[in-house]
């Protein structure tokens, strides 16, 4: 397999319910992981764009949250709708799409 160009890791921390810090799994986390392996599959980028499923990065309340490298782009709340803009502005593009990252306090 080639070195991808983008390397997507997609938190998948599930917590008991109930838990003080949330979890992405609790906000939906699961839908926005398939979408992403649905859009690397229907574009045929495997060799381009890399998918990972990870443990907790961080701002839980804030999730699901997706860390683009090597820019170190994280994104928060990002939801199935969002992704579609994530490939193509970028993953694709080369462009970050600012209304989607994390608040500078938080990364």
């Amino acid at each position: 397999m080639p070195k991808p160009e983008k390397h997507v890791f997609i938190c998948s921390q599930a917590r008991p319910a109930g838990h003080p810090r949330g979890s992405c799994a609790e906000r939906g986390c699961r839908e926005v992981q398939d979408e992403f392996l649905y859009q690397t599959q229907q574009r045929q980028v495997f060799d381009k764009i890399a998918v990972t499923l990870t443990g907790c990065l961080g701002p839980c309340g804030m999730g699901p949250n997706v860390l683009v490298y090597p820019e170190g782009i994280l994104y928060s709340n990002v939801k199935v709708a969002d992704v579609n803009t994530i490939f193509d502005q970028h993953l694709l593009g080369g462009q970050p799409v600012e209304s989607l990252k994390a608040p500078a306090e938080i990364w």
